[in-house]
């Protein structure tokens, strides 16, 4: 099981939610926290988590999630609501980039996601959310690349696949009903023959008989 799997099935599953996605990051400036205030666990890994719950009204979330050295499990640690977020940066929208900010109404981070490919997928996902289940203020999106925003995000290329895959499966549905429709004109031709050589051979036979 990947991590992100075991994320959503030890931290969303048990409280009725819905991870949309995530993605590892670290520091891009580390902050002077107390030891004690890290309880003296050692490294660990941080991933930030967009979720949902599966009650109505739906309430999106960002949380971080830990998990400390040796350890198989994972920690929840802090948490926003969506509407909370006031703005994402992108930081270069002229290359891939795994940098990237999150500014929230009580708190600022910079982070450096695992791959710049992992923290565009996670924004296509995030962005996608805002709109979906944000009515009021949204997120302000800056220094992002247009494939992030725009037609080509990895949704709309899904949905484009799903559409071309279906168009596919009826084209070759009509493909093959023409064939057997071929078929079956073949075949009634087939029989029609067969049934005008057998009329001819009891005339012919009739013939001789008389």
């Amino acid at each position: 099981m990947s991590a992100k799997s075991a994320i959503s099935k030890e931290i969303f599953a048990p409280l009725d939610e819905r991870m949309l996605g995530a993605v590892q990051v670290k520091r891009r400036t580390k902050k002077k926290i107390p030891f004690l205030a890290t309880g003296g666990q050692g490294e660990y890994l941080t991933y930030i988590c967009l979720s949902v719950t599966n009650k109505k009204p739906t309430q999106a979330s960002i949380t971080k999630v830990k998990q400390f050295e040796g350890s198989t499990s994972f920690v929840r640690r802090s948490q926003w609501m969506l509407e909370q977020l006031r703005q994402v940066n992108g930081i270069d929208p002229n290359r891939d980039s795994a940098e990237f900010d999150l500014l929230f109404e009580n708190a600022f981070d910079q982070w450096v996601a695992s791959t710049a490919s992992e923290k565009c997928t996670f924004f296509q996902i995030l962005h996608h959310a805002c709109q979906r289940y944000l009515t009021d203020r949204k997120p302000e999106f800056i220094n992002c690349q247009s494939k992030i925003l725009g037609g080509n995000s990895i949704l709309h290329s899904a949905a484009d696949s799903v559409t071309s895959a279906v168009q596919k499966a009826s084209q070759a549905l009509n493909e093959r009903g023409e064939r057997l429709g071929r078929a079956e004109e073949k075949t009634e031709d087939m029989r029609n023959s067969a049934q005008q050589f057998a009329e001819t051979a009891h005339k012919l036979a009739m013939k001789h008989k008389c």
